[in-house]
């Protein structure tokens, strides 16, 4: 599979998380399914958030969160794609996120949301049915 036809991905961990641990054991799973997997690093805001997914013209913003700002920061990444014309860059979410906020966040713009615990191949399975290239 050439590297044109693989699903590129953003793993990206929005706010002031410092731990990143989870995040990385993601995006070595999607790598190891065959994805192409651009990890942003800790501390990113919105903004460099959607500017890199953009410059890199991924299919998929994977992002990562901890820190609680979970209904304050993943919105506004949807926002700020949409903003850009990248309405069909599919954004999910993972990390310590109440079940309550999910409604909230599905109605923003994030595709779904992984919750600790969740199995690698849910994920690459959820990303490879909803990315058709």
């Amino acid at each position: 599979m050439s590297s044109s036809k693989k699903i590129r991905v953003l793993v990206a961990k929005p706010g002031l998380d410092g731990h990143d641990r989870g995040a990385k054991v993601v995006a070595r799973a999607l790598r190891d399914a065959g994805m192409e997997v651009i990890y942003t690093g800790l501390r990113q805001t919105p903004e460099m958030i959607a500017e890199a997914a953009i410059q890199e013209a991924v299919h998929v913003v994977g992002l990562s969160i901890l820190s609680g700002a979970h209904n304050a920061l993943l919105p506004k990444v949807t926002e700020l794609l949409r903003k850009e014309g990248a309405d069909d860059v599919l954004v999910i979410a993972g990390g310590i996120i109440p079940e309550d906020d999910v409604p909230g966040l599905k109605a923003a713009g994030i595709a779904e949301v992984f919750g600790p615990g969740t199995p690698l191949s849910d994920i690459v399975d959820y990303i490879k049915a909803h990315v058709k290239l």
